[in-house]
């Protein structure tokens, strides 16, 4: 199993961003899908999920009605894409899947600033 974050970057505020997130050894149509996000020193926080049984998704209220999650099953491939960024959505953004057990991609960089 092998989760591969990508797309991060520096942006300024207000403007956007698409993070994927390529999956092997597993088929994401068949698990939940999330992402979490991390900030130095601070607790890594959920952001965003996708249920098996799309389109069924939640997200954290910090990001709701800005950032969509979803999938494209043919890429194997989960995505968020980030809408009116702010400066404290800067983190690293990870990708997240339980099977056996949690796993974890490598995270990506986002940094919202001007």
């Amino acid at each position: 199993v092998q989760l591969v974050e990508s797309g991060g970057g520096l942006v300024q505020p207000g403007g956007s961003l698409r993070l994927s997130c390529a999956a092997s050894g597993f088929t994401v149509s068949n698990y939940h899908m999330s992402w979490y996000r991390q900030v130095p020193g601070k607790e890594r926080e959920f952001v965003a999920q996708i249920l098996r049984r799309a389109p069924s998704t939640n997200y954290a209220d910090s990001v709701k009605g800005r950032f969509a999650i979803s999938r494209d099953s043919a890429k194997n491939t989960v995505y968020l894409q980030m809408n009116s960024l702010k400066p404290e959505d800067t983190a690293v953004y990870y990708c997240n899947t339980y099977l056996d057990r949690q796993y974890w991609g490598q995270g990506t960089q986002v940094t919202v600033s001007s």
